[in-house]
């Protein structure tokens, strides 16, 4: 285990998942929200810090995506359970958030073996955009900033597909579409094809 300050916050989101369980569990809404806030604050800090210290490396990458992985995958399954009506009602948009976060993982997995990592500006942007309107609607029943949300988190996911098409191997922290295209062509490969190494 590997333990610095963005590592710990990884550590700390996968430890909220068995308790947001346990809270929506017992119908605890209000804390449930205050620790999801919780969680989503640490994924936003979690990567300025470790740039801020120069604490980057490839098992902090490959951690940050376990933990954000673990999260999209229960929070809409947890929230069905405290709130029903809100996911019911908005099934369609919450199944589409929820495709945008699983197939570039998918992908990732079928062509490399492992999490994709590249913590892309945009992907980056729309956690914070879709985690502050996820809580707003929610909490409050709050609908336009999720509606707001949404399509920038389709554009972040269709960009992190293109990024996996793109490598040739994988590599974690890459910032935009345009860094992929341009570490392909650097290391002289074939756009798309995979490293056989």
């Amino acid at each position: 285990m590997k333990v610095n300050i963005p590592n710990l916050l990884c550590y700390f989101r996968m430890a909220c998942v068995p308790g947001l369980a346990a809270l929506a569990w017992t119908g605890h809404r209000p804390a449930f929200l205050v620790l999801l806030g919780l969680s989503l604050t640490s994924d936003a800090l979690d990567g300025w810090i470790a740039r801020a210290l120069k604490q980057e490396s490839q098992f902090g990458a490959r951690l940050d995506s376990l933990a954000d992985l673990s999260t999209y995958m229960t929070v809409p399954i947890l929230a069905l359970f405290l709130w029903p009506d809100v996911i019911r009602r908005e099934a369609p948009l919450v199944i589409a958030i929820f495709l945008s976060c699983v197939l570039p993982v998918v992908l990732g997995y079928l062509k490399f073996g492992r999490l994709p990592a590249y913590h892309t500006y945009g992907a980056k942007l729309s956690a914070v955009l879709t985690g502050i309107a996820a809580v707003l609607l929610l909490g409050w029943d709050i609908r336009w900033p999720i509606y707001t949300a949404a399509p920038i988190l389709f554009a972040a996911s269709f960009e992190e597909m293109a990024i996996t098409a793109v490598l040739p191997r994988w590599q974690p922290n890459i910032r935009s579409l345009l860094h992929a295209v341009r570490l392909a062509r650097e290391q002289g490969h074939p756009i798309g094809r995979r490293d056989p190494a």
